[in-house]
């Protein structure tokens, strides 16, 4: 996918936070570590830096959500995570978007934090982590 189509499809996901652009995209995709999954109906950009992993934006258009598209990005993005060298994930998420919530706990992630007022002055951020460590 190009930088263009990812702006078309994130700007069909999302409202808040606002959309990225295609220039955002173009931007992000040429920083260190930086990665993009891509499925016919979505993708998913992240980041490994030493040994932890960043999920920056999963999207998945409407009409393809609840259909196993967004947790196949995210096994996908553990397997190249780990590839990579991570031993432990990181994301934030409105703390409004229920979808996205849901998705992550079912996926393994754990809420550890939250960011008062990060996407705007009404809405907080859900830090949340996952680990590729071995349960001891």
């Amino acid at each position: 996918m190009t930088p263009v189509e990812l702006a078309r499809l994130h700007a069909a996901c999302f409202t808040t936070p606002r959309p990225w652009s295609e220039a955002d995209f173009a931007s992000i995709l040429t920083t260190t570590g930086a990665f993009l999954l891509t499925r016919p109906a979505g993708f998913l950009i992240g980041r490994v830096v030493a040994d932890e992993a960043e999920l920056l934006t999963v999207a998945v258009t409407p009409n393809a959500r609840r259909t196993g598209t967004g947790r196949a990005l995210m096994m996908e993005f553990d397997a190249a995570s780990r590839d990579r060298g991570a031993a432990t994930a990181f994301l934030e998420v409105a703390a409004n978007n229920d979808p996205a919530l849901a998705l992550y706990r079912a996926t393994g992630w754990q809420q550890i934090g939250q960011r008062r007022r990060y996407y705007g002055p009404d809405l907080d951020a859900i830090i949340m982590q996952l680990s590729f460590r071995p349960a001891e």
